[in-house]
């Protein structure tokens, strides 16, 4: 018999820090592999013919037409939470298993970056810094800014990473904390000494400080855009570290321009990766960093216990930690 093959598609970070590329090629032959982002279905389907497994990025796509092409493919796992480009729904019709890599192991990590990202936008950490490079130290008085005590932040998705976000603000700074999460109980909410509020619109008009943390789906694309922009408070910093698409990128750019939105502060671009020519970077005050909200040692570690168990655990018929789609009727393994 024959063993398993394994694709490590557009992953830069899997296996790097960690001996996940040696326990897996103790099961099967694995192989990394580059393909562009934007690569169609039944390209992608050709090119991942006969691989079992596929130790997933956030691109490119797995659309309906990849699982209509490729029938080798038993197990999609993503090295990371999201899992948007992945068309679940056809992973199932089509018998394939797809599993993510558990919340938690994320968690400290992305909450930690959202914190960052959070002071460097309101204390103008980055920005300052280009001007004393720039010989501009005199124009300091430039950066005045508000202390956390006093502000209130406005938490969206209330999940492993969104309530570790909330919790340090309202316990370790002392911000008055208000959470949109129409998927978790109020009580919960409250457990941590924040506000729940049962609309967006609630939120925004409210809120000093923005931060995302929902998952990527068809009801929350651009759930950020024009109408939103209206509602917040002029002045408002805008935090992402969940996904770009939650955002309108030209509903952002003009409420910058309009000076409406004191800073941004983004782990995450729609259409990412972007270029030094993005509209978003002749901003000064937009800060992007390039999707490394949880490029800890800890986290990526993590991430590649969970993607290597995972496999093992669908080869030994054990129960998987992160599934998302377990099909009534699998695809067979061939070898």
């Amino acid at each position: 018999m024959g063993r398993p093959r394994i694709a490590v598609v557009n992953s830069k970070s899997f296996g790097v820090y960690t001996d996940a590329l040696e326990r897996l090629g103790r099961v099967g032959e694995v192989v990394r592999l580059e393909v562009p982002k934007d690569i169609g279905g039944a390209e992608l389907a050709s090119r991942l013919q006969g691989f079992h497994f596929i130790v997933a990025s956030v691109t490119p796509r797995y659309s309906r037409e990849f699982f209509e092409y490729n029938d080798s493919v038993v197990m999609i796992v993503r090295h990371g939470i999201g899992y948007d480009n992945i068309d679940v729904a056809a992973a199932e019709e089509f018998g394939v298993v797809v599993s993510r890599v558990p919340g938690w192991r994320e968690r400290e990590a992305v909450a930690e970056h959202t914190v960052a990202l959070v002071l460097d936008a309101l204390r103008h950490v980055t920005r300052s810094y280009s001007y004393v490079r720039a010989g501009r130290w005199g124009e300091r008085a430039r950066f005045i800014s508000r202390e956390l005590p006093n502000l209130t932040i406005g938490v969206v998705g209330f999940g492993n990473i969104g309530s570790r976000v909330a919790e340090i603000f309202r316990r370790g700074f002392g911000s008055r904390v208000v959470v949109y999460d129409p998927y978790v109980p109020p009580e919960r909410v409250r457990e941590l000494g924040c506000e729940p509020v049962s609309r967006l619109e609630e939120l925004l008009t409210q809120v000093d400080v923005i931060t995302l943390h929902a998952a990527l789906t068809p009801e929350n694309y651009h759930m950020i855009g024009r109408r939103e922009f209206e509602l917040m408070k002029d002045g408002v910093v805008i935090v992402n570290t969940a996904r770009g698409e939650l955002i309108d990128g030209d509903a952002l750019l003009e409420y910058l321009q309009r000076g409406k939105v004191g800073a941004v502060a983004l782990d995450v671009v729609e259409g990412e990766p972007i270029g030094p020519d993005h509209p978003l970077l002749r901003f000064e005050n937009v800060i992007i960093t390039p999707h490394i909200a949880a490029y800890t040692y800890e986290a990526l570690r993590g991430m590649d216990e969970a993607v290597v168990e995972a496999i093992l655990n669908y080869l030994s018929g054990k129960p998987i930690d992160g599934v998302v789609v377990l099909p009534k009727n699998p695809r067979r393994l061939k070898l």
